[in-house]
């Protein structure tokens, strides 16, 4: 089976992530798109991060229903920081009949070359590659991508973040169930 994997923080999952994972399962040949949650992106503050578990527990709200999505939480039992390369590598021998490909904005994609052992990756993997405002895509690298016209929201989760923090509404950046969640548990507060 043909798989995406789109990687992420998802802190929190927002309405952007799942019109960009439902675009790219409308307009492609990939069959699921794995919401990979990552507990700790090597580029990214720890501090910053809402708890991986409850990230998870929203992901799981948001998606509820989906039978094409789905949620991994395959990097929670890896070495932390999470490098792609090795998920990657564990993906492949745990499920040997899958075929597995990355999902990415084009912001992403142009700091390709400064991921762990990238050459790896775009040697084995196929990337899905979505625009994003201020990123042209150059494939200097000589990747396997296809270029995907997904519609573009300009909905970043530090945006919903500051948002919460000044006690104004989410309403319609998120689905209802991970806003509901978000004021029940008091997240980002």
């Amino acid at each position: 089976m043909k798989i995406g994997l789109y990687f992420g923080s998802f802190n929190p999952v927002h309405s952007g992530h799942l019109i960009i994972a439902k675009h790219i399962l409308n307009d492609t040949d990939l069959k699921q798109v794995w919401l990979v949650v990552t507990p700790q992106n090597p580029f990214k503050k720890k501090g910053s991060l809402l708890n991986e578990f409850a990230r998870l527990h929203l992901i799981h709200t948001a998606i509820d229903g989906e039978y094409n999505l789905k949620v991994s939480k395959v990097e929670f039992d890896l070495p932390k920081p999470s490098y792609t390369v090795d998920t990657l590598a564990y993906l492949t021998e745990k499920y040997p009949t899958h075929q597995f490909a990355i999902i990415m904005g084009s912001d992403s994609f142009s700091n390709l070359s400064k991921w762990k052992n990238y050459r790896v990756i775009i040697k084995n993997h196929k990337l899905y590659i979505y625009k994003r405002t201020g990123f042209e895509i150059e494939n200097s690298i000589e990747a396997n991508i296809e270029i995907l016209n997904a519609p573009l929201l300009e909905i970043s989760s530090t945006y919903i973040r500051n948002l919460i923090k000044e006690g104004k509404s989410i309403r319609y950046l998120l689905p209802d169930s991970v806003m509901e969640e978000i004021s029940n548990n008091n997240y980002y507060r």
